[in-house]
């Protein structure tokens, strides 16, 4: 059984403004894809090769998936960030040191919450601009995806080691 300290945290207020970011982010996303959805013509870019390209074509529908998943993400990260206690650690969690990991690790989630809504964005954006015969990112769309993926999780990472 977790026998980890059960403790209340407040948010600071990058955290308030990573969070209400995060949520504005989400709902440009709902916006921008309905708004294309009508714009768009039945068949759209779905894949993207690694050179940026598109190399698979489906419905326009697709581009309403992209706002579905990026929100159930979301939320699920929402729900999970109320339970740092059962999150995995580098280290052991003590009385003496829970406060601190617990936010860091709540401030992780919070910044790939938002991260994962603006690659979603970012998919939404490429799907447009393909169809209108733009490269949006070209062979750079993997790195910053994974970028703004892994960053985070180093930088967070390195703060738990420290933190100890």
């Amino acid at each position: 059984m977790n026998d980890r300290p059960q403790i209340n945290l407040s948010l600071s207020p990058f955290d308030k403004w990573i969070e209400v970011l995060g949520w504005l982010a989400l709902l440009v996303i709902w916006v921008f894809s309905i708004y294309q959805y009508f714009s768009l013509p039945d068949e759209i870019p779905i894949h993207f090769s690694f050179s940026g390209e598109p190399d698979n074509f489906g419905s326009k529908g697709f581009i309403l998936s992209l706002p579905v998943i990026a929100s159930i993400l979301f939320l699920g990260l929402t729900a999970l960030n109320n339970y740092p206690h059962l999150f995995n650690y580098p280290s052991e969690i003590t009385e003496e040191n829970a406060e601190i990991q617990y936010t860091l690790a709540t401030r992780l989630i919070r910044m790939l919450k938002f991260s994962i809504v603006v690659i979603f964005l970012i998919l939404a954006v490429k799907v447009r601009a393909s169809v209108d015969g733009f490269t949006l990112l070209g062979p750079f769309l993997m790195p910053v995806i994974l970028g703004l993926i892994f960053i985070p999780i180093g930088y967070f990472l390195v703060k738990l080691l420290k933190s100890q």
